[in-house]
């Protein structure tokens, strides 16, 4: 039997909490049913202050599933929340074989699992090390339209990356996103959970950047395996979007935790410090001049298609 420890937080999105678990149980009944060997998992749920009872759907809804909720700060936004409940899955003392990270509004295809440990099977024959595996995601009902998965570098000093696309066999990737993350008990082992200095985003990210300067596979799906909303803006959106706002409503934005000059800035000195310099110096540009920044980053192709 294979045990999965997964990783929730949520804030204010029942539904979707909901619907992400029930897609969830109904993969792993798929999996159960068609394989010789089971998979057992446990849900550790980060409910960091919800207000719309979604902790008590919860419980009522899965009354016989196990689910452990964890009740968080109301100010732990989504890697804070994922720390929580991924340090309480360690610190019940089982050793699980794996941990299945997952965005509370992404609905999970009944092939994840089969995708997920193909991959690591793949990835291990080619490395000799087991290490982590992203779930490629698309927009609803569209397979063709990836919104999620992994990135590799296409210029690394400018720091710019493309997404993976489904390729009909696993490979390998710069960086994941957690929307789908399954990671090997080994990485967790060794290397333990996100830093701690991320509040909110590029957690996910910089770990798997971390697990491939450690010579541990990061990989993506060979197919898509689930559907989860594109629904930011894009970097040509958001600047002018920028520009729109006043000086003390820039500040309020980058200083916000959902988006964070502090956790990019963190990301890029733990993972390219010889972009560092640069870095800093784009975003005081966009915070005070975002018009000059909009021109520079043109120039410099960050908004290509």
């Amino acid at each position: 039997m294979v045990r999965i420890a997964t990783i929730i937080t949520c804030f204010n999105r029942k539904q979707k909490t909901l619907s992400c678990l029930q897609h969830l149980y109904a993969a792993l009944n798929h999996y159960n049913q068609s394989n010789p060997s089971s998979i057992c998992i446990t849900v550790f749920l980060t409910d960091d202050g919800c207000t719309d009872g979604t902790a008590e759907s919860v419980s009522s809804t899965f009354s016989d599933k196990d689910i452990r909720i964890l009740q968080g700060t109301g100010s732990l936004f989504w890697a804070g929340g994922m720390r929580l409940a991924w340090q309480a899955s360690i610190d019940t003392g089982i050793e699980w074989d794996g941990f299945l990270l997952l965005n509370d509004d992404t609905i999970i295809y009944p092939n994840v699992f089969n995708e997920l440990f193909e991959a690591d099977e793949w990835g291990c024959q080619q490395t000799g090390r087991h290490g982590m595996v992203s779930g490629i995601t698309c927009q609803p009902e569209c397979t063709e339209d990836v919104t999620y998965g992994g990135r590799k570098f296409v210029g690394k000093f400018k720091g710019c990356r493309q997404l993976a696309r489904p390729t009909g066999k696993p490979q390998f990737v710069d960086m994941t996103h957690a929307n789908i993350l399954l990671i090997h008990h080994d990485l967790v082992d060794k290397y333990g959970i996100f830093y701690k200095g991320f509040v909110h985003g590029a957690a996910d990210e910089d770990y798997s950047m971390m697990a491939n300067r450690h010579s541990f596979p990061v990989m993506v799906t060979s197919h898509v395996c689930g559907e989860c909303k594109f629904d930011h803006d894009s970097e040509k959106d958001e600047i002018f979007k920028l520009m729109n706002m006043t000086l003390a409503e820039r500040r309020q934005y980058v200083n916000s935790p959902t988006h964070s000059d502090q956790d990019y800035l963190l990301f890029v000195s733990r993972n390219m410090p010889f972009r560092y310099p640069l870095a800093w110096l784009l975003r005081t540009i966009r915070l005070y001049y975002p018009k000059f920044y909009y021109h520079v980053t043109k120039i410099r192709g960050v908004y290509k298609s």
